[in-house]
């Protein structure tokens, strides 16, 4: 879809990294130009040194690119970025004012190639002017409020991905999308500032918006609420998803399972409903399981634990 199309990635870590893979997905030219010296976070750094982890976080969101290290210091730095910007139809910014400018990446200099050009520029809000991760992202923005409202332990673990980074990423990758059409339309540089902050709150609103937060509602289908759908442990210690919202799903599930708990009370609240759900599970191994739903429509899966 977007072969013939050139990109250049000056971001790091999550967001701007996760944009450009999308875009090479869709078959764009992504080039991801590092410093020699520093690179990614995610592969040499702060990063890296006490977790691993991001090593392979870094090789997933980057396989499908150029990586392309140069000499930031380089007195020559400014003609070789300007030799890949001569084809560029995008780029994707995550640098210190300063950094810009010394690489010739600054507006005035991007202007001056008189072509069109589309730039993202990622930042982390516009309205907060403190740094910020992913965490706090979520926690300002009020959504990691469902993630500890019924939690009493001294320590909760936080959400197990960066939600909110991988959907800046995702913003991130439409937005250019938008400003290389503006660009190729109006045959001008086009430039737009996206924010970790502002994306968190415009993307997950929906799901928790301000009637909901009045009603002070915490618990919904997708994070516990009913017993339709939920994680019940095994009797081997792994876990069954069962997401029988569905009456047809529903149905075949109590009858395959002989499970107590009728049609209409699926979408009970109450701890005993659960409970019923939760013995039929912890009687059976998740090889059991399987084999009594292989060849049924039940939205039931096996979650097998990492050991």
């Amino acid at each position: 879809m977007l072969k013939g199309f050139k990109i250049l990635d000056l971001t790091h870590r999550l967001p701007g990294p996760l944009a450009g893979k999308i875009l090479a997905d869709m078959g764009a030219e992504v080039f991801k130009i590092e410093d020699q010296k520093h690179k990614d976070p995610f592969l040499s750094g702060a990063f890296s040194e006490f977790d691993r982890s991001f090593e392979d976080w870094y090789e997933e969101l980057n396989k499908k690119k150029q990586i392309v290290r140069l000499d930031f210091k380089s007195p020559t730095i400014k003609e070789e970025i300007r030799e890949y910007l001569k084809t560029a139809d995008g780029i994707l910014l995550s640098l210190s004012p300063k950094l810009k400018m010394s690489l010739g990446l600054d507006d005035e200099s991007l202007k001056s190639l008189g072509k069109p050009l589309a730039v993202v520029e990622l930042e982390a809000s516009s309205s907060h002017k403190k740094a910020m991760h992913d965490l706090n992202a979520l926690a300002l923005t009020g959504f990691l409020s469902l993630h500890v409202a019924h939690e009493e332990e001294p320590i909760v673990a936080p959400p197990f991905l960066p939600v909110a980074g991988i959907a800046f990423g995702q913003q991130v990758a439409t937005q250019i999308l938008a400003n290389m059409l503006e660009a190729t339309r109006s045959k001008s540089y086009v430039k737009t500032v996206s924010y970790l902050y502002d994306t968190a709150e415009s993307v997950l609103h929906p799901f928790w918006s301000k009637t909901l937060r009045d009603q002070k509602k915490t618990k919904f289908l997708h994070n516990g609420a009913y017993p339709c759908y939920s994680l019940y442990r095994t009797k081997d210690g792994q876990y069954a998803a069962i997401a029988a919202v569905e009456d047809k799903f529903w149905t075949d599930f109590i009858a395959t399972f002989n499970v107590p708990l009728p049609l209409e009370k699926r979408f009970n609240t109450d701890e005993e409903s659960f409970s019923i759900v939760s013995k039929i599970f912890a009687k059976l191994t998740a090889d059991e399981i399987e084999k009594m739903a292989h060849d049924k429509e039940l939205c039931l899966s096996i979650v097998r634990k990492i050991t």
